[in-house]
């Protein structure tokens, strides 16, 4: 009888801490949802640092340079877009948006789909600093998409938030 190690099951807790991460990500995607403030405001200023990353990975891979830069022109402006279609109301002393699902949804699905055939083709068996030097362009610029959405997405809702706090006379939100 072989004796067991508490190791061997962790990559399968670490497979299901991301699958669990994952599935709240794509479930804020989908019906109406309270606005935090101070969470929106950490997750914006957070990803706007994980772009300035992205933007000198771009610099230093140049195998990846021009998806990553494409990725972050799309991702803005799929960001913009999403933010067109975003209903906000205050109600019941709080602020609520509901999110268009379609475009969050659909890139989350492509990035949850991308990483399932990265992990098959044995991307992530490799050592860290191995996965870095082989960054495949399309993983990276649907990353850099992804982050740029949510950077767009969660700083123009800070400021449509903030003027369905303060509204002016005559003004309607929608």
């Amino acid at each position: 009888m072989t004796a067991f190690h508490p190791s061997t099951l962790m990559p399968f807790v670490f497979t299901a801490g991301i699958g669990w991460i994952y599935y709240r990500r794509i479930r804020r995607q989908f019906g109406r949802q309270p606005y935090q403030h101070k969470r929106a405001m950490a997750r914006t200023v957070l990803l706007s640092l994980v772009t300035c990353g992205l933007l000198v990975a771009a610099v230093a891979l140049p195998k990846v340079g021009l998806a990553i830069v494409c990725g972050l022109g799309l991702g803005a402006m799929l960001g913009a877009a999403a933010l067109r279609w975003t209903d906000i109301e205050a109600s019941e002393g709080a602020r609520w948006y509901t999110p268009n699902p379609w475009i969050g949804g659909a890139l989350s699905l492509l990035l949850v789909g991308r990483l399932a055939w990265r992990w098959g083709q044995g991307a992530f068996s490799q050592g860290g600093a191995q996965v870095a030097a082989n960054a495949s362009p399309l993983t990276m610029g649907l990353m850099a998409t992804l982050v740029a959405f949510y950077v767009v997405n969660g700083a123009g809702l800070a400021w449509r938030m903030r003027e369905l706090a303060t509204p002016t006379a005559g003004s309607t939100v929608g």
